[in-house]
């Protein structure tokens, strides 16, 4: 899922005719940086801000549900499992795709290109069938009550498959993922000497271009357009029930009232987990939408320009900015959540004052 932006800006520079020992060679000169000073600040403030709420804000959440024994429970454990991909997006693709964005060329090595292309893949892959499997979960326990539920051992092995079919479908991609120097492409960078510096890019190898198509169209397909089907009629067939019902739901032996709460709570927490999936959704489709238009339409250069320059940065940041959203909607939505996440805020402030005293008694 590695966007090809340095394979597609290749054809958009001016060719340059230059001699060499007699033989008139065609070479390709692009500017080191793809922006002005100005537009790369705006995107380095707006994906730094992504980066640092996308860790805080899923660590706290991962430590809230680990360190304490009430959240444990099953839709708290596939709500731990997203903030856990939503880390690896933070820490191996928004630093990549950052710089990605602002230098023309790939500026890293191969590890880096397939581990940013790869994470990237399987955390989308598993935050989709994570979501997935939350409303299910919700689906059996309120359109179909008095069918056994989950319990925390089998929603310990639904993760598992979870992320070994991520790791499954992305493997075609990290497979081809490669680090190559684009031939009589050179960057130079404007430093008063114009240094110049050969072009390497990190792209797909794929032995035959339709196969890219059909392979974004797999991926289109099985970790976008059937889940948000599957998570459409799960979330209605539940907003139906609960507009039908007129007696509590909450009252059989599977979904006991005392582990769901009052049907008011339970309303709130369908809520908060249908706007985390629709905002999951919103968030990824203009990137799907990029990634499909270049694949299956055969772009004018100018078009790829605007597009790899501006709409996929844009596109990058919103997709990836939803993995710092989720935290604020489960403090906002979740009680419980937003005690532990006063509770760690206080025992942070505490230590902090704690460590004052004693540094000032030693130094008294």
């Amino acid at each position: 899922m590695e966007m090809k932006n340095i394979i597609q800006k290749e054809t958009l520079a001016n060719e340059t005719e230059i001699w060499i020992a007699g033989s008139h060679i065609n070479s390709t000169f692009l500017p080191y940086y793809q922006h002005s000073p100005a537009v790369a600040a705006i995107l380095i403030m707006a994906y730094l801000i992504v980066f640092l709420s996308c860790m805080a804000g899923n660590a706290l959440v991962c430590m809230v549900v680990v360190n304490n024994e009430r959240m444990r429970t099953v839709t708290n454990f596939f709500i731990l499992n997203l903030a856990i991909s939503d880390l690896l997006v933070g820490i191996f693709c928004v630093p990549p795709t950052l710089m990605d964005n602002l230098i023309t060329g790939w500026p890293f090595n191969q590890v880096i290109c397939t581990m940013s292309g790869l994470v990237q893949g399987m955390s989308i892959s598993a935050s989709v069938f994570t979501l997935v499997a939350i409303a299910m979960d919700r689906f059996h326990c309120i359109v179909l009550p008095f069918r056994e539920r989950l319990s925390l051992v089998k929603a310990v092995v639904i993760i598992v498959v979870v992320w070994l079919l991520a790791i499954a479908i992305m493997c075609p991609s990290a497979i081809m993922l490669t680090v190559g120097r684009v031939e009589d492409h050179y960057m130079v960078r404007s430093d008063g000497k114009n240094t110049t510096y050969p072009l390497y890019a990190c792209y797909e190898a794929w032995s035959d271009s339709s196969m890219r198509k059909v392979y974004t169209t797999i991926l289109f397909v099985h970790i976008y357009l059937v889940p948000f089907m599957l998570i459409l009629f799960m979330y209605g067939s539940i907003c139906l029930k609960l507009c039908r019902s007129t007696a509590p739901i909450t009252q059989n032996l599977t979904c006991p009232v005392k582990a769901n709460g009052t049907p008011k709570k339970r309303i709130k927490v369908i809520k908060m987990l249908v706007l985390v999936a629709l905002l999951f959704m919103i968030s990824w489709l203009p990137l799907w939408t990029l990634m499909l238009l270049v694949d299956y339409n055969n772009l004018d250069d100018d078009h790829l320009d605007l597009l790899t320059g501006y709409f996929f940065p844009f596109a990058h940041w919103l997709a990836f900015s939803n993995s710092s959203i989720n935290p604020i909607i489960y403090g906002y939505y979740n009680e419980n959540f937003r005690r532990g996440f006063q509770t760690a805020f206080k025992f942070h402030l505490c230590s902090q004052e704690k460590v004052h005293q004693e540094t000032y008694s030693e130094q008294s």
